[in-house]
């Protein structure tokens, strides 16, 4: 049980350490050459911060846990380019999504 809690703690420093590493790579690249001038200033926008930190959970921590609940917070938060890009279908889509995820996240609450 000890050295399950001790990997799970690298893990997450692991991902940690890279996140800040991303993000402080994309804040100088920034302040040299603006994300902006050539045309991606998406790419620095705060909301996909949390994109950036979920992604590195996802790729170094084994626990995918965290990875999800911060991509389903940048999803949240940018409803609004998702459903732009999902058209017509979002009305229904995105309902019918978050009724799935709720009920398989209960499923495995009660399992």
């Amino acid at each position: 049980m000890g050295a399950a809690k001790a990997s799970n703690s690298k893990d997450t420093y692991l991902a940690t350490a890279v996140t800040f590493i991303v993000i402080g790579a994309l804040y100088l690249i920034d302040k040299l050459i603006h994300f902006s001038t050539l045309g991606l200033p998406w790419v620095m926008n705060k909301d996909n911060m949390l994109l950036y930190a979920s992604i590195c959970f996802l790729i170094f921590k084994r626990d995918k846990s965290i990875g999800f609940v911060l991509l389903g917070l940048w999803l949240v938060m940018n409803i609004g380019l998702v459903m732009s890009l999902l058209g017509s279908l979002s009305g229904y889509l995105l309902p019918l999504t978050l009724l799935i995820i709720g009920i398989i996240l209960f499923w495995f609450a009660k399992r």
